[in-house]
């Protein structure tokens, strides 16, 4: 028994006490996943059964495991995404001309390293954003930076952001981006301004990082779509023929999934 400002306390307690300091130092480093584990150890009486190697290995793993958790849920957030949609749930059961040995070549993102970019086409309902939004996902689970719009959304925020001055700092931001992912392209026609800034995007992009595209519209019409041929030239061929091409077919999925496209 040991006296602490004059209070008489157990062996044990002195334990406590240590264990519980050394917690707080933990958490005021930002060492959360290390201290989580640390208290568990010790509430389980599991810290027994450790060497004191093992001990710190299982220390460091949990801290590893915490930041790269907090990193993932923040590049999630970050990229706005319409749907919570995960590579695992994409359904290949559905008919819909979707080739399950191509999609699954995309699933370790080596597509995302090699600056390649996708283009998702078919009718209303088959499941293209739903696929675009996995494909998203599982580039920030590898820890690449991804970002989700509908072509509307971003072409108005652009043409806000070149109203306010703020336009080439869009642009930067949207540069960055590890993976870029446009929904809904082709629904209008495009005025000049909006033809210009989706050049500036691909032209930025271009051979340096990765964009998928979902549309309803076949590629072959896009020219009809951008509407000035000299820049439609120039956009196409900056994202169409280095692209995979995925074009489903088929009854819309939302008879079996509800809203919530597989």
């Amino acid at each position: 028994m040991k006296i602490y400002a004059g209070v008489d306390i157990t062996v044990k307690e002195e334990i406590e006490m240590n264990n519980q300091a050394t917690i707080e130092k933990m958490n005021q480093m930002k060492l959360y996943g290390m201290a989580h584990a640390f208290k568990d150890t010790m509430e389980t009486g599991m810290s027994k059964d450790f060497t004191a190697d093992e001990m710190v290995a299982h220390l460091i793993d949990s801290e590893w495991e915490e930041r790269r958790n907090r990193r993932l849920n923040r590049l999630i957030k970050l990229a706005r995404f319409r749907y919570n949609a995960y590579f695992e749930q994409i359904d290949f059961s559905i008919s819909r001309n979707l080739d399950k040995n191509l999609i699954l070549r995309f699933s370790n993102c080596s597509w995302v390293e090699k600056k390649q970019n996708i283009i998702i086409e078919g009718p209303t309902g088959v499941g293209k954003s739903f696929l675009g939004t996995a494909l998203g996902h599982q580039a920030c689970m590898y820890g690449f930076k991804a970002m989700y719009s509908n072509a509307l959304k971003l072409f108005s925020r652009l043409k806000m952001a070149k109203a306010d001055g703020s336009y080439e700092k869009e642009l930067k931001k949207i540069e960055k981006k590890d993976v870029l992912v446009i929904d809904d392209f082709g629904m209008q026609h495009l005025d000049n301004q909006s033809r210009l800034s989706l050049l500036e995007i691909f032209e930025d992009r271009h051979g340096r990082k990765s964009t998928v595209i979902i549309s309803q519209l076949p590629a072959s019409k896009w020219h009809e779509v951008i509407g000035d041929s000299t820049i439609a030239d120039a956009i196409c061929d900056r994202i169409i023929h280095s692209a995979f091409r995925i074009e489903l077919k088929g009854e819309s999925v939302r008879k079996r999934y509800g809203d919530l496209e597989q």
